[in-house]
């Protein structure tokens, strides 16, 4: 029993260590929210602290990836936040259980350029999983790797986990001297408290450890963790003073159990046993009369159920015994009935569809919830084996598979989406392109030659610069009365005469007047020129700009509904392919979940068919004896 006792109290030992760190990463992420620089990330610290870890990592990984994917990291947003970023990675991973992950990635904040503060939080999580994955020498290297400033918010949690460690290897003196320092400590006094006591016991200083666990027994208690350490102080002790025959101190400290904790029923029915060790039958008819009112699935009830006939019989009120003993009798064969019918509903598939019920799941009791379940007969004698260490990790694995399988369902219909997204695109382009093609090529037909255009005016501006040519300057009526001369000289030909002569001679003074006016305006229309050959450059590089959104935008719309189908193939056949493999997975660990559920279940048919026998013979021995007594009276 001590062995027993030993073990049951290191598990509850082991288990503040984590209860501490979860808050520890919530008040480590709480810091980002002062100054959040990435959406992305606040995106995934929201679902962290949705405890939706997967999409969190789905979220965080993505960003990770793409924040070392640009050209320019440093540039980037997530810049800001990117080692607490990586370092959120290995929590979110070590919440989601991938202790493999979140172990390498931690390591890599070990090794790399970072804070002290930074990398004595990571040696920290890295010996936590060490020691859930019960590894405590690697646990205790890792700690050993602390040094210099420890955060504040941690430095408890540091010392406990250590001392966690010295009792998981076998060292419960070095961890009394970690543990003496932490009984002041505002968050785990109760748990350090209890430690000790444990660490008394297995150093054989068992009245030390008696003293301890008396004051881990009577310590202050707000949250539901402390308050079940502490009952679970008082329960340990209790069984230490029954076992030493100390009944009176055993009944003291059982006393003192409440009885609504989850230790409840184990110490009313050790309690009645401690009175009635003590040959105080009366005594012990009060914790074993309410404990056999309670509910009828749980082993210590069942065992309530034949002490108290047992303790009446002691006090020879055997008709009172004989009709108890016939209840029980009863009883039992009413929960063998469930039992069978537990069996049955498992055999049948039933018992995996009750685990992921989903109105279920939402609540934070939902293990408790499943024995209400009216029409789930197979979760009625199974609250002890779900809340075992090894069958909840082994559930959470199937859990998870079942979560994975209903994502990548989700993700199938995402993909359909994405065809129906590009079928409704295509129908929506591939009419209007064709015309609106047309028109571009035309409006690109005239825009080139316009810049042609513009091109030569260039070119003979450049010319002009070298060799002056006011001629290509003039005006447009310059350029028509020149046209006019040409045309006037031309009929004129070799003509003579005194009218021809005065003609020639006008013509002649016209041309003088174009040419001074083209002379003398030259600078001043070369400067105007190029003044007007800037503005339509401005003018181009507008029209370039446009013709450049036109060429993107209808680049764009191609490739809206362009190019997908084999992606979209190819992540189909990876979801099938993940599908079909984790399938077989959820059916095996569904297997495994089963049998294990099954043979807890036989079992207890096995022990309630054993109660069962003991209540027949013990009632009709009973029923002699009160009807011997009957007799005798009469």
């Amino acid at each position: 029993m001590r062995t027993l006792v030993r073990s049951v109290a290191l598990g509850a030992a082991l288990l503040a260590p984590a209860i501490a760190g979860a808050a520890m990463d919530e008040v480590t992420l709480s810091n980002e929210r002062l100054d959040l620089r990435d959406l992305y990330f606040g995106e995934s610290l929201f679902l962290a602290f949705q405890h939706d870890y997967f999409d969190a990592l789905e979220r965080l990984d993505a960003e990770v990836a793409g924040h070392y994917g640009v050209d320019e990291p440093v540039l980037d947003a997530l810049q800001y936040h990117i080692k607490t970023a990586e370092f959120s990675v290995g929590a979110f991973e070590l919440n989601y259980r991938m202790h493999h992950r979140a172990g390498r990635a931690i390591k890599a904040v070990l090794e790399a350029d970072v804070e002290e503060e930074v990398r004595n939080v990571a040696a920290f999580r890295l010996a936590r999983i060490h020691l859930q994955k019960d590894q405590p020498a690697d646990a205790l290297h890792a700690l050993d790797r602390i040094a210099g400033k420890v955060p504040d918010e941690i430095r408890d949690d540091v010392e406990f986990l250590r001392a966690s460690v010295y009792l998981a290897l076998g060292r419960p003196v070095d961890a009394i001297e970690v543990l003496k320092p932490l009984q002041g400590s505002p968050r785990l006094a109760p748990f350090a408290s209890y430690n000790l006591g444990i660490a008394y016991l297995q150093a054989g200083r068992p009245a030390e450890a008696v003293e301890q666990l008396g004051a881990a027994g009577q310590v202050a208690a707000i949250d539901p963790a402390a308050r079940a350490i502490r009952d679970k102080s008082n329960f340990v002790l209790g069984t230490l003073h029954f076992e030493a025959n100390e009944f009176a101190a055993a009944q003291q400290s059982l006393d003192r159990v409440r009885l609504e904790g989850p230790f409840s029923n184990q110490a009313l029915l050790r309690a009645g046993w401690a009175d009635a060790s003590a040959q105080n039958f009366q005594r012990a008819l009060v914790p074993w009369g309410i404990l056999a009112q309670r509910e009828p699935t749980d082993a210590a009830v069942q065992d309530a159920m034949l002490a108290l006939p047992y303790a009446y019989s002691k006090l020879n009120v055997h008709g009172r015994a004989a009709v108890l003993y016939g209840r029980a009798v009863e009883s039992f064969g009413a929960e063998l009935t469930k039992v069978a019918a537990s069996i049955a509903s498992i055999e049948k598939g039933e018992f995996l569809k009750d685990l992921v019920r989903e109105e279920i799941r939402q609540d934070k009791d939902w293990v408790i919830r499943l024995r209400s379940v009216p029409d789930a007969p197979e979760t009625f004698y199974l609250m002890t084996l779900l809340a075992s260490h090894d069958f909840q990790t082994a559930l959470q694995n199937y859990l998870d598979l079942e979560d994975m399988r209903k994502k990548l369902v989700a993700w199938q219909g995402s993909l359909d989406a994405f065809d129906d997204l590009i079928r409704v695109r295509s129908a929506y382009y591939e009419p209007l392109l064709p015309e609106i093609d047309k028109n571009f090529r035309k409006l690109d037909a005239q825009m080139r030659l316009r810049l042609e255009q513009r091109k030569s005016l260039a070119r003979r501006l450049e010319h002009i610069l070298v060799a002056p040519r006011p001629d290509l300057l003039a005006t447009a009526d310059e350029q028509s009365a020149t046209a006019w001369i040409e045309h006037v000289e031309a009929r004129l030909g070799n003509a003579n005469g005194p009218e021809a002569d005065a003609l020639r001679e006008r013509i002649a003074r016209v041309k003088g007047a174009l040419i001074w006016s083209e002379r003398t305006n030259y600078h001043q229309r070369l400067t105007d020129t190029h003044t007007h050959l800037r503005e339509l450059n401005a003018d181009v590089e507008r029209l370039d700009a446009q013709y450049d959104a036109f060429v993107r935008t209808r680049q764009a719309a191609t490739h809206s509904y362009v190019g997908y189908e084999k992606p979209i193939a190819g992540l189909r056949t990876r979801i099938a392919s993940a599908l079909e493999t984790l399938d077989g997975l959820q059916a095996a660990q569904g297997q495994v979940l089963e049998m294990v559920a099954i043979r807890e279940l036989q079992v207890r048919r096995e022990r309630l068919a054993d109660y069962q026998n003991q209540a027949r013979f013990a009632f009709a021995d009973s029923y002699d004896r009160a009807a011997k007594a009957q007799a005798a009276a009469e």
